[in-house]
């Protein structure tokens, strides 16, 4: 006794030491088998201690799945003498430590086929935990239910069959090959569904245990959850089974316990279901199975624990048949029926309650039964309107005609009763004299403390002269008043104003969802209307087009100072479209790629201006002038816009992002300074590939830029000596006659410098 109780010491110290930091379980676990083994001689105490332990361990989140599969091979032997064991308490350990394993041990013979013998112990212990599943004590029915779990659980295909799709840490028959030599894929399936079934049968066997059957329901709804393919078969099982129907015949107080939680688990687990999958197939039949069973315990229980209803007493007198008290008032008797007729008693219905004094709610109005009960019902708990058609349809037509007629006639009375008050109140409301006018401020109390000599000179003061002569009233028509007009503004008045407007609308676009507008039909073209929906795409062509064409014509072109981008700025006044320039470029680049068609959006739209402006320009020339010394080779605000969201683009711009490909292939016009961008971009390394590919595809589906790409890829090739592997190859395609004069250039080099008449300089 004293070496065990010294063994179970050093052994819960290691486990609080394995408690405290997960990652020592590697270490204490072998230590510890040896010790607690029941091959090692161990006492009972060390076994229930070991078995404990190994369900604790390996249950355990604290460490990693890799280190438990290697270590749940060290324990399969130990588990497989425990689960032989007479004891319970190490019995229910064992199949719990063995509902953890089998998952990872599992695993491990998917990976290494050759482990014969770890999966014959793992077979022997499955099969040994399902021979008690059916005629053990409820305990270890309980935790062979788990263990069932699981091997439903990993034997089950996943929701994906494809294996890159699915979770790393969740094991199913999906993992399995179809040769596997010791797992044979049908056999496992095969298995599966049978365990399924004997599961599903413990729902609607006789002689099953309520925490038993609580048990298997809690199991269920993993298995819905984690493997749709049997979520099916699973709820139709449930949605057939009823949970107050298993009671046993005397309803005493534990059995009520049981029933309801059982009833509550599964009223829980259906209305997960409904939770995670609105939209459920089954959606219908769960909600009518669980309106059933609300009434079934309503009838089981609230019926039971209700008391013996008081007798029901004649509210009209005294009963005829009882001996009458001298004094009393006898009710008329209605005459006998005939005596060829059978006499029917009449229900005895509850007397109406008179109306309360006072007024009187709809509510008072409307009810008739003495306790009103009925009127403490709310209806708001029927959130479908369905349900509740389909409640009132029965009830309705299950009302008694005559009951029906006399609780109408009850209410036509009351309201009679109701007028007739309210015609009194207003015949007593116009025969009382009018009340006198009271201050509407209640809380107001005057200050009746006389006043002192300061206050006497300060009114006199105050108040009008006596000698004043008085106005005569005004004979003709007022006037009307007219506010007097607000001062101009200064310039940087206007420019503040014009700021903040511009704030708020840019705040505004922002705070809108940018995934509602690419999920509704937008009307293409230019004349589509810009704000026919109030998302983000109709605030930004409001925006874009505030800044492109509210201002044509409004601004002297010979007035102003040239900035960077070439944009013409008037001095010390408030350029309006510039400000909303600014606001959408910092709009578009404080997030590029999500709104990079918004940026295209706006550049069409800069284009579309500067050629109505340039049209416009050409029209109102006189005759005999040339348009090109009118222009004064300005190139517009698309072309600077562009090379400014280009620049701002490729500083963040990275070699895998071929969001450029579609910006460039998408914008309305491209010139040689917008293509020499891309040479620009080519000097960084990492981005020639991309800087090539824009060029290609441009050439590819844009023929009409096709010498501009060309030749700056002529230009790369020439002067980026890292850029010039990538570049040949386009070259090659589109201008092989520069690679081909490039190589007789270089033979002749060769051929004069071997004869060394002279040298030829490369051509660069």
């Amino acid at each position: 006794m004293g070496s065990s109780s010294q063994a179970l010491q050093q052994l819960e110290a290691a486990r609080h030491v394995a408690l405290g930091d997960g990652n020592h379980y590697p270490q204490i676990l072998p230590a510890v088998v040896p010790i607690i083994g029941a091959s090692a001689n161990a006492s009972l105490e060390v076994q229930r201690w070991g078995a404990d332990f190994l369900a604790e361990t390996f249950a355990s989140p604290t460490w990693a799945p890799e280190q438990k599969m290697q270590q749940s091979l060290k324990v399969l032997s130990t588990l497989k003498d425990y689960i032989e064991s007479q004891d319970v308490g190490i019995i229910k350990s064992a199949i719990q430590a063995s509902a953890c394993i089998y998952p990872l041990v599992y695993r491990h013979i998917i990976s290494d086929p050759n482990d014969k013998q770890s999966w014959q112990l793992m077979t022997a212990i499955k099969s040994n935990i399902l021979r008690r599943m059916d005629a053990a004590l409820p305990g270890v029915r309980i935790c062979c239910v788990k263990f069932v779990q699981q091997v439903v659980l990993v034997q089950t295909p996943a929701a994906s069959a494809d294996p890159r799709r699915q979770d790393p840490n969740d094991v199913s028959l999906t993992h399995v090959t179809r040769d596997h030599p010791l797992m044979p894929y049908i056999n496992l399936e095969a298995e599966s569904s049978g365990l399924l079934d004997r599961l599903l049968g413990m729902l609607h066997s006789d002689n099953s245990d309520a925490l038993l059957l609580t048990a298997t329901l809690n199991a269920l709804g993993l298995l819905i959850q984690r493997r749709p393919a049997i979520a099916n078969k699973i709820l139709s099982s449930v949605l057939s089974f009823n949970p107050v129907k298993s009671a046993s015949p005397p309803m005493t107080a534990k059995n009520k316990v049981l029933l309801r939680s059982l009833e509550r688990t599964t009223r829980v687990l259906l209305i997960n279901v409904l939770k995670r999958n609105p939209e459920h197939p089954l959606s219908g039949r769960i909600q009518q199975y669980l309106e059933r069973m609300h009434r079934m315990r309503l009838e089981a229980f609230d019926d039971s624990s209700r008391k013996r209803p008081a007798p029901v007493e004649p509210t009209d007198g005294l009963d005829a048949a009882k001996r009458q008290r001298l004094g009393a008032t006898v009710p008329n008797i209605a005459p006998a029926p005939p005596s060829n007729t059978v006499a029917v008693p009449a229900p005895a219905e509850a007397p109406i309650p008179p109306l309360p004094p006072g007024p009187v709610s709809f509510r008072e109005l409307y009810t008739l039964n003495p306790d009103a009960s009925t009127a403490n019902f709310d209806v708001q708990i029927f959130q479908d309107p369905n349900q509740l058609i389909r409640i009132l349809i029965p009830v309705l037509a299950s009302v008694d005609e005559r009951k029906l007629t006399t609780a109408t006639n009850a209410v036509r009375a009351r309201f009679e009763t109701v007028r007739q008050r309210a015609a009194q109140a207003a015949a007593q409301a116009a025969i009382a004299p009018a009340p006198l006018a009271v201050d509407d401020d209640d809380e107001y109390e005057p200050d009746f403390e006389p006043e002192n000599a300061e206050q006497v000179a300060n009114r006199i003061d105050s108040a009008p002269p006596d000698n004043l002569p008085e106005q005569p009233a005004p004979s003709g028509p007022i006037a009307p008043y007219k506010l007097p007009e607000a001062p101009p503004l200064t310039e940087q008045e206007v420019q503040k104003y014009g700021d903040d407007t511009i704030r708020r609308a840019f705040g505004m676009l922002s705070s809108l969802d940018e995934t509602a507008s690419k999920t509704k039909v937008q009307k293409g073209g230019f004349n589509r209307y810009a704000a026919s929906s109030f998302d983000r795409e109709s605030w930004v062509t409001i925006i874009s087009r505030l800044a492109t064409r509210t201002t044509c014509g409004l601004d002297d072109p010979d007035e102003g100072v040239k900035s960077e981008y070439g944009r013409m700025t008037k001095k010390g006044s408030f350029a309006l479209s510039d400000r909303i320039r600014d606001g959408l470029y910092n709009y578009i680049m404080y997030d590029w790629k999500r709104r990079l068609d918004l940026a295209i959006n706006w550049l069409n739209e800069e284009w579309y201006n500067d050629r109505l402006q340039s049209s416009s320009e050409v029209s109102s020339l006189p005759n005999g002038s040339n348009s090109s010394t009118s222009n004064s080779g300005t190139k517009g605000n698309y072309h600077r816009c562009c090379l400014r969201l280009l620049d701002g683009i490729i500083t963040y711009i990275e070699g895998t992002d071929k969001v450029l490909i579609r910006f460039m292939s998408e914008i309305p016009e491209i010139d040689m300074e917008i293509m020499r961008r891309m040479k620009k971009m080519a000097e960084d390394p990492e981005r020639i590939d991309l800087a090539c590919m824009v060029l290609q595809y441009l050439c590819m589906f844009r023929p009409p830029v096709r010498g501009i790409c060309v030749d700056v890829l002529e230009e790369m090739w020439r002067t980026n000596d890292r850029a010039k592997p990538s570049a040949r190859k386009f070259l090659a395609i589109w201008r092989p006659q520069i690679l081909e004069s490039e190589a007789e250039n270089k033979v002749k080099e060769e051929t004069m410098n071997g004869n060394g008449n002279m040298e030829v300089r490369p051509v660069a």
